[in-house]
């Protein structure tokens, strides 16, 4: 009988042994993954490439008409007539519709007040004076020419409704006593940004 139980008991021994032992192999072993996901890295965007904020925003949608002025300046309006000035007063257009034409790139075309004449409702586009020489090039008037590469110009949102413009590798900025230029800046800061106003829905019918 005593050798029963001791049989009995060194059985039970073993098993729970075995049990120990079992356990701490299952302790050991890899856990299945629970799908915890990576952390995500952003990556920058390309540069170029607009921001979704800029990408909706109304004012550079095409469907808008702004006036234009320079937040450093005087507050005056932009005006292109025969040059693109600020606070010229000679009659020229002021009003003007930032037109995408993909990626950050716009044509900027350029109207009238809208007093029923017809000439006003056709538009003129900026474009980069090809007859100036570097380093300081100004902005003309011209017919419009979604085509032609001088008068793509780049608008940067830079603040609410304020924004830097350029053409190329060149930003429009002031230059005392040469007006408003398109110019590298090199190791300069941008001293140099527009703010855009809303003045209501495009709905010109041009005469062509």
């Amino acid at each position: 009988m005593i050798t029963m139980k001791w049989l009995a008991g060194a059985a039970l021994l073993a098993c729970t042994g075995a049990l120990v032992a079992c356990g701490s192999d299952a302790d050991k072993a890899p856990k299945p993954r629970t799908g915890t996901p990576t952390p995500s890295v952003a990556v920058p965007a390309p540069a170029g490439t607009p921001s979704p904020g800029l990408a909706a925003d109304p004012l550079l949608s095409g469907k808008r008409e702004v006036t234009i002025a320079r937040v450093q300046g005087p507050g005056d309006a932009l005006e292109l007539s025969g040059r693109l000035e600020e606070g010229g007063d000679t009659g020229g257009r002021v009003l003007f519709v930032p037109t995408p034409i993909g990626g950050d790139q716009y044509v900027i075309k350029a109207f009238g007040t809208k007093d029923d004449h017809p000439a006003n409702d056709d538009p003129s586009c900026w474009q980069v004076n090809g007859l100036d020489i570097e380093p300081e090039l100004t902005v003309e008037a011209a017919v419009c020419d979604v085509d032609n590469p001088i008068q793509r110009f780049s608008i940067t949102a830079m603040g609410p409704d304020t924004y830097a413009i350029g053409s190329e590798t060149r930003f429009l900025l002031h230059a005392a006593g040469n007006g408003l230029i398109l110019k590298e800046l090199s190791n300069a800061p941008l001293d140099s940004t527009f703010r855009f106003v809303d003045k209501g829905p495009f709905d010109r019918e041009p005469l062509n």
